[in-house]
């Protein structure tokens, strides 16, 4: 495991997608992994922690959800802009090295086979809630937060530290055509 990844206390996981970052899906089911972005995700509750993501009928990523029942949310870093926009532009189904080619390095942590994005900020580890007509109308997905990490070199404490951190770790922020904003600096009142 990466020396700079901790565990997020699950009662804070939420400040982790609070900011309304572009997020990366992933999901496995019978030795087939997949890696989407996301524009649409934001936290649902508290207690226990819950997210929702927009994941279109047409993704081979929402199939690998459905049926194993489980993905990762993670917060792609400026650093991983092409390849936030490569996962997100390409389909497994018409590139079978769609992650080799966009250059998405996987890993796992302990106790669980769930596939994380190396490089990204931070990670939730989420069990699907199944809701047949939300899922079917409107693409939405809920998500039980079961894990939560996050690079310390960008989260500390319990809270971001974008304005102290070096700017390749700050989020995504997805606008249209390939434009991407970056989160900017905080304003404390």
């Amino acid at each position: 495991m990466d020396i700079h990844i901790a565990p997020v206390d699950l009662k804070k996981a939420y400040r982790l997608i609070n900011h309304g970052p572009t997020v990366l899906v992933s999901a496995r089911h019978e030795g087939v992994v997949n890696v989407m972005a996301a524009a649409w995700a934001c936290a649902l509750d508290f207690s226990p922690p819950k997210l929702t993501v927009v994941i279109d009928k047409n993704t081979r990523t929402r199939a690998l959800v459905e049926k194993s029942g489980s993905f990762v949310i993670q917060i792609p870093t400026v650093a991983q802009a092409l390849l936030t926009h490569t996962v997100g532009t390409h389909s497994l189904s018409e590139e079978p090295d769609k992650l080799e080619k966009s250059g998405v390095q996987l890993f796992t942590m302990e106790n669980s086979d769930l596939p994380l994005v190396a490089g990204c900020s931070a990670w939730l580890a989420c069990k699907l809630i199944p809701e047949p007509h939300n899922q079917a109308t409107y693409d939405l997905f809920i998500g039980e937060v079961t894990a939560a990490w996050a690079d310390t070199r960008v989260y500390k404490n319990g809270h971001w530290d974008f304005d102290n951190a070096d700017p390749c770790w700050r989020s995504l922020h997805y606008i249209a055509g390939g434009q991407f904003y970056a989160i900017g600096e905080s304003i404390h009142v």
